[in-house]
């Protein structure tokens, strides 16, 4: 008897740390067969973490956010968006235009049987979450994290110079970030691609976003443009800066305890 009880507390806390990192992964197929990499951890209310460009859904386990959502008791969900980490990489541009990775999150979320999230994107994953708040109502709040208001012009010098950098112009600005894609191994036709068919979205139609809106940068980012003037563009919009530049604010506790206290 004694045994027994003594075990009692072990499976216990065995039982509560496997419901703390719950967890699902693999694959799943688009709307167009395109294979996109998932990962779920936790049972809570749904969160949809959306990567920026040259990384995957594993750069958000890198930051404090991730882990204190969890600790906060929400569902994580975290992906490899098409052209990136583990998830499919066509090379034809008809396969990332037309809204494919919004798309692509959606019919993941149709696929999990969710009916309704929070998104949360950093850099360039802002810009696909803010596709997210015009095509899916199901989007109850969202977070644009390191983005200003360039990517609402859709002749973005940036992104422009991005696709010729990526497609083999000679572009000495960008020199060392193309270095680093060959170096890492990663697709540079399914990168340039991204840019070439990268969506933006009208100032007047972030307008009419009702949804609650935080939009967070680092106090040393001016990487997308005037992050403020992009909060001011929504309806229930919210601006906040925390300490750090465009590659590593996102990363800091200040941007994690900004995010888990606007979702609040």
């Amino acid at each position: 008897m004694k045994k027994l009880l003594s075990l009692t507390p072990l499976l216990l806390i065995t039982r509560l740390l496997f419901a703390q990192t719950d967890s699902t992964a693999g694959y799943y197929s688009s709307f167009d067969g395109t294979k996109i990499w998932y990962e779920v951890r936790g049972t809570g209310e749904p969160v949809v973490l959306v990567h920026g460009f040259i990384v995957n859904g594993e750069s958000w386990k890198r930051t404090a956010l991730y882990n204190d959502l969890l600790k906060a008791g929400y569902q994580v969900i975290s992906f490899d968006m098409r052209g990136n980490g583990r998830s499919d990489k066509p090379h034809e541009a008809s396969a990332y235009a037309n809204d494919a990775e919004a798309k692509d999150i959606m019919g993941l979320l149709n696929n999990l049987k969710i009916k309704n999230y929070i998104v949360i994107g950093y850099s360039r994953g802002s810009i696909i979450t803010a596709r997210l708040l015009v095509l899916d109502k199901r989007v109850k709040k969202a977070v644009l994290g390191g983005m200003g208001t360039d990517f609402t012009n859709p002749e973005w010098p940036r992104r422009k110079m991005f696709y010729r950098a990526l497609s083999g112009d000679s572009v000495p600005e960008l020199a060392q970030m193309v270095s680093y894609v060959k170096s890492s191994g990663l697709d540079q036709p399914a990168l340039a691609l991204l840019q070439k068919e990268q969506p933006s979205t009208p100032k007047e139609t972030l307008k009419k976003v009702q949804q609650p809106v935080l939009v967070i940068c680092g106090s040393e980012d001016s990487d997308n443009g005037n992050a403020t003037a992009l909060a001011t563009l929504f309806t229930h919009g919210v601006y906040k800066a925390t300490p750090g530049d465009h590659n590593n604010a996102s990363k800091t506790p200040e941007f994690a305890a900004a995010i888990l206290q606007f979702l609040k």
